[in-house]
């Protein structure tokens, strides 16, 4: 039943992992470098419709993301060597994954959705205020693009630990 409920987790992982990253990098890869080309005129269709909706599954990817990959190295065992960073436990890669992950689901939920909020104009706030806003919100969406890479690198090499050169 462990190697089930393991497997399982695992999945649930990566799928929602895919989700977040696909969206981390949707957002910086396409809408961002786009919006500057698109017609004024058709720019709201995606701050009010596009924007918020791919928010909403990006937020979540993350949430998801964080509670199964937890849950996955608590039901595998190595939950607390990994985010020690016990090199000795053989979970040093695994845990600098993690680590990376958790910085930056708390950049999507503790910094890039709140000032979303306030450039999309879903919260009220003062016109001066959102372009302050968007530009800390695309500063810490590249800071985790930027993180995704080696977190990737991280969790894949942590499987393998041959990979891993530490």
């Amino acid at each position: 039943m462990e190697a089930e409920i393991s497997f399982l987790f695992r999945w649930l992982h990566v799928v929602s992992g895919v989700m977040w990253i696909g969206l981390l990098w949707y957002f910086n890869f396409v809408q961002i470098p786009t919006m500057p080309k698109i017609p004024d005129e058709l720019k709201p269709a995606v701050g009010k419709h596009i924007a918020p909706e791919a928010l909403f599954w990006f937020r979540w990817g993350a949430m998801a993301t964080l509670i199964t990959g937890l849950l996955l190295a608590m039901f595998s065992g190595y939950l607390i060597d990994a985010l020690t960073l016990s090199a000795a436990s053989g979970y040093l890669g695994l845990g600098i994954g993690m680590w990376f992950g958790i910085i930056m689901w708390f950049n999507v939920w503790f910094i890039i959705w709140p000032n979303q909020k306030i450039a999309l104009g879903i919260v009220d706030a003062d016109a001066d205020a959102k372009p302050a806003a968007a530009r800390k919100a695309m500063l810490f969406s590249r800071t985790n693009t930027m993180l995704s890479i080696p977190m990737l690198y991280c969790m894949v090499s942590g499987q393998n630990p041959a990979a891993w050169f530490l």
